[in-house]
């Protein structure tokens, strides 16, 4: 344990029973949500941030964490978005001078319920095997027979809607307005960083509320259209996928990013899955069947795109494949100018090898106006 004070209890029991113990930090209290894990290394707080974790308790693989801090510039959002954390160290002294305080503090004043002492190697290998499921941290009470009520409790993200959950409830606009590079965004759970790659590039982008309609959208004069990432099952959003298919009547380009790739594809009659476990870290290998190189690409998703359905749709093209399980990472429509992937091509944290694709969107509005 890294910790210099007092030892407090937590318990972590997961839906098919597995019960481990360790230490709480961050908020005292109880909270549930579905378990998966992060491969990646650093960018705890960028990752905590993220909106597309809304709803499930993290395992982070690195032996320790909050061992560099906290700043005010590592952040997706404007509040940490995990339910619960799970780690093996919690370091309480950190070492970046420029950071402002610590993670366990920082967790505190985010109101997040925490674990440590827990073979993290172990959890994420069962996790591998049996795959996504509910679980709950406490550090009020060990009492499994209560933790089991507040599991019974707790929503299966299968079917789940979340993203108007977490969308901005106000539209706002970055960039430069006398840009002629407009992009309608619509904010699923939309992470800072994918707007900055795009203000970086010269455009001007206004972002709306997940349920804005195709008229209030086109009432900003966009010549391109963003579809974010966020949280949740997309299948059951019935207001933006009609939506989606009204932009594409437009005829005007489309970049779609994670749940937005989802998207496009139902807007093409082309179902989505749960996945087993989901991908999610820094590292994930993805291959450009376009220009037939390797990306090393950073990933956060529990839903995928159905990959028998994507190779029989006759207007689509498969451009992006996982090379860990072949899975879809990128598609493109061969008759409208639109095109998606499954990962996170901002990469915060991760490599920048896909910063290309918002260069390739942008030039797309360019040749297309």
């Amino acid at each position: 344990m890294s910790h210099t004070t007092s030892f407090s209890p937590a318990v972590l029991l997961l839906e098919d029973g597995t019960v481990h113990h360790g230490q709480a930090f961050g908020k005292k209290g109880t909270t549930s949500g579905e378990i998966c894990f992060n491969t990646g290394m650093t960018g705890y707080q960028e990752v905590f941030t993220d909106p597309s974790y809304y709803g499930q308790i993290l395992i982070m693989n690195s032996v320790h964490i909050g061992n560099y801090g906290v700043r005010d510039s590592d952040i997706e959002s404007d509040a940490v978005k995990i339910r619960g954390l799970i780690a093996r160290n919690l370091e309480e002294q950190f070492s970046r001078l420029m950071a402002k305080g610590s993670l366990d503090d920082y967790l505190k004043a985010n109101n997040i319920v925490c674990i440590e002492g827990v073979d993290t190697r172990s959890l994420v290998a069962h996790v591998r095997v049996k795959g996504a499921m509910n679980c709950v941290i406490s550090s009020e009470t060990t009492d499994i027979n209560e933790l089991k009520a507040v599991l019974k409790k707790t929503p299966n993200m299968d079917g789940l809607e979340l993203a108007s959950v977490v969308s901005t409830e106000k539209e706002y606009e970055l960039g430069d307005p006398n840009s002629p590079l407009r992009v309608a965004v619509l904010d699923f759970g939309v992470k800072k960083h994918i707007l900055q790659c795009m203000v970086d590039r010269g455009a001007y982008v206004r972002v709306f509320p997940a349920r804005t309609p195709l008229e209030r959208l086109k009432a900003f004069q966009p010549n391109g259209y963003f579809l974010s990432n966020g949280p949740g099952d997309p299948a059951p959003m019935d207001y933006a996928i009609p939506v989606v298919k009204e932009i594409l009547r437009e005829k005007k380009p489309l970049f779609g990013i994670c749940l937005g790739h989802q998207l496009l594809a139902l807007a093409n009659d082309i179902p989505t899955f749960k996945m087993h476990h989901g991908h999610r870290g820094l590292n994930h290998p993805v291959k450009n069947l376009v220009t037939g190189r390797c990306e090393i690409t950073t990933q956060n998703h529990g839903f995928g795109v159905d990959p028998e359905a994507v190779r029989k749709a006759p207007n689509v093209e498969v451009t992006h494949v996982n090379l860990n399980d072949e899975s879809i990472e990128g598609i493109r429509l061969k008759d409208r100018p639109a095109f998606s992937v499954q990962y996170h091509p901002e990469s915060t944290p991760g490599p920048h090898d896909s910063r290309y694709l918002f260069d390739e969107f942008l030039e797309l509005i360019r040749k297309h106006n």
